[in-house]
């Protein structure tokens, strides 16, 4: 995922299929303001717990958009990346298994592909429970993700994930130490809010006790 020779910038199409972008007007205590902002997908994440390993699995994949921040954080500007200063390793993200809403599905069954496609677990949909939902991005999009909650074991795997067509994911299988200390005080990630959440989370509600007491 980090074989990436060339990187620019250009226009958004009008016609994305993915983000379309606004300036939305409104008068609030008489005064006229305006914000922009960002019309996006919902989505699903999915907490996917192996009782088999006693580990929790996520993903890894090549994030454009966090490579593009942390190269307008370091230069306060984004020209044509020199991938020699900033490889692509630094917009690799660690993930809870996720996918945008676009099929007319449930939402849980929308979870249960995500699950098979990504990670490789094939499950039945009564298996994957309704954590909590929420809006992400609410200063750009407000865009509304339900997360889930899976447990799965070695004989649910049904090939080795990684997504489909073009993605490149990588499926990661992390020990309840090591997640712990993702979540520790001072930690410093590349993974998303709600990631963190969702282990936290799991840590609160769902991991043995001998876990959260080491």
């Amino acid at each position: 995922m980090e074989n990436i020779t060339k990187v620019w910038l250009g226009p958004l199409p009008a016609d994305s299929p993915y983000v379309q972008p606004h300036r939305m007007y409104y008068v609030q205590n008489g005064v006229e303001k305006n914000w922009d902002l960002l019309k996006v997908h919902d989505s699903v994440a999915i907490i996917l717990y192996n009782t088999t390993r006693q580990k929790l699995v996520l993903v890894k994949q090549f994030r454009p958009a966090v490579y593009h921040g942390v190269i307008t954080t370091e230069l306060g500007t984004f020209d044509k990346a020199d991938l020699k200063a900033f490889p692509p390793a630094i917009g690799v993200t660690l993930e809870l298994c996720a996918g945008i809403v676009d099929k007319s599905k449930s939402w849980s069954e929308i979870a249960r592909e995500e699950v098979l496609e990504e990670c490789g677990y094939d499950v039945s949909v009564d298996r994957i429970e309704q954590v909590m939902v929420y809006r992400s991005g609410v200063g750009s999009s407000g865009a509304k993700q339900a997360m889930y909650y899976c447990e799965v074991t070695d004989a649910d795997k049904a090939n080795s994930g990684g997504g489909v067509e073009d993605e490149m994911i990588e499926v990661v299988e992390l020990s309840l130490p090591e997640v712990k200390r993702m979540v520790q005080q001072g930690a410093v990630n590349n993974s998303p809010p709600s990631c963190l959440m969702g282990l936290m989370w799991f840590l609160a509600n769902k991991a043995p006790a001998e876990a959260t007491s080491a």
